[in-house]
């Protein structure tokens, strides 16, 4: 008796530590939802407009989603249909006739009746819509916006420039992980600082050197400085690097390797979700990128980007939301499409990069 009357207490302390633990899990998680929905929220928005009319825009039953009224066609001309309270229930009838206290309707369903008269303000009855997206957003959108300039515009310089990025950037960092020579870590830490530093700092001085070479107005400035390494970068790559065994390395080293060779055949294989994760770091980064090329491009609408074009089409047709929100979707189209199709080797890379093996 003693034992059970001891007992019991124990296993209501033990529930109550369960429900305690079940409480904290869902109120993370509904934190979680909310945060997740926050996110989304603009995302959704924009998508929902992207199918919307013009006259869809100016409907405010058509706010959550893009939905157009329901007509019927008697005697040759089309009259909305609205839900009428009748004796048989509520029926969808369209409004032939209207006037302040009472109206004409038709069913739809039994024309043949002819004219029913209903007695109150039609106002006040909810009109029928139904689900009725459009496409056309999108054709109009591309031809207006030139998607198809300006997606090879920040194609080619989000390539080139990831390509420049990951040879710079892996060479670099395969030297300061691999080999030791005197001042490397004041190297590394002089990098590092360099993090600290605006890019607005550095941008005068930079337009007046290109200028001054005749790269201004071309893709050179947006280009050419990503062939040298950049921190971020280097520092996610070394610290991969570093958590790769060095007994390959030496062992590659007995069978004649040069340090070139264990580059390309040991490191580099070895580091495919770290490089994978860098490229598409600053691919993202340079897709996105509206300021350097809005600077270094002034008056070469021909070379510019999306971002800028986007930004000029929405200053001009700034009445046409449908218009700008189709054409954001189709720019962001490709981001999308590469990262889902290398998620898992990019989360990967974001994972294990900086975890001290």
């Amino acid at each position: 008796m003693a034992a059970a009357a001891h007992s019991r207490p124990k296993s209501a302390w033990l529930s109550m530590r369960q429900r305690g633990k079940l409480v904290r899990f869902l109120s993370v998680t509904l934190l979680g939802l909310i945060v997740v929905f926050a996110y989304l929220l603009p995302l959704g928005y924009m998508i929902v407009n992207a199918f919307k009319t013009q006259q869809q825009f100016q409907d405010r039953y058509s706010v959550w989603s893009p939905r157009s009224p329901v007509t019927y066609n008697y005697q040759g001309e089309d009259y909305p249909l609205y839900k009428v309270p009748t004796e048989q229930g509520v029926k969808e009838l369209a409004l032939v006739e209207k006037y302040r206290d009472e109206s004409n309707f038709i069913d739809p369903a039994r024309p043949e009746a002819g004219l029913i008269n209903w007695k109150g303000a039609w106002r006040a009855l909810e009109p029928v819509y139904r689900f009725d997206p459009t496409l056309q957003n999108f054709p109009i959108a591309w031809n207006q916006v030139s998607l198809a300039l300006l997606f090879r515009n920040s194609f080619i310089i989000a390539f080139v420039g990831m390509v420049g990025t990951l040879l710079a950037s892996t060479l670099v960092a395969y030297g300061f992980a691999r080999f030791r020579f005197r001042g490397r870590d004041t190297l590394f830490l002089l990098l590092m600082a360099t993090i600290i530093l605006p890019t607005q700092i550095t941008l005068i001085p930079r337009y007046i050197f290109f200028r001054a070479i005749g790269w201004g107005g071309t893709w050179w400035p947006l280009i050419i400085p990503h062939f040298f390494a950049n921190a971020y970068n280097v520092f996610l790559l070394r610290q991969y690097f570093r958590g790769i065994p060095r007994d390959l390395d030496e062992a590659a080293t007995i069978d004649g390797a040069s340090p070139f060779r264990v580059l390309t055949d040991v490191i580099i294989p070895q580091s495919l979700p770290a490089i994978t994760a860098v490229g598409l770091f600053h691919f993202f980064w340079s897709w996105n990128d509206f300021f350097e090329p809005l600077v270094f491009l002034q008056g070469r609408q021909d070379l510019y980007t999306i971002p800028i074009g986007l930004t000029q089409f929405n200053n001009i047709f700034n009445i046409q939301p449908g218009l700008a929100m189709s054409a954001a979707m189709m720019a962001m189209s490709l981001p999308v499409v590469v990262f889902f199709l290398a998620q898992r080797v990019f989360m990967q890379g974001i994972v294990i990069t900086g975890v001290e093996k």
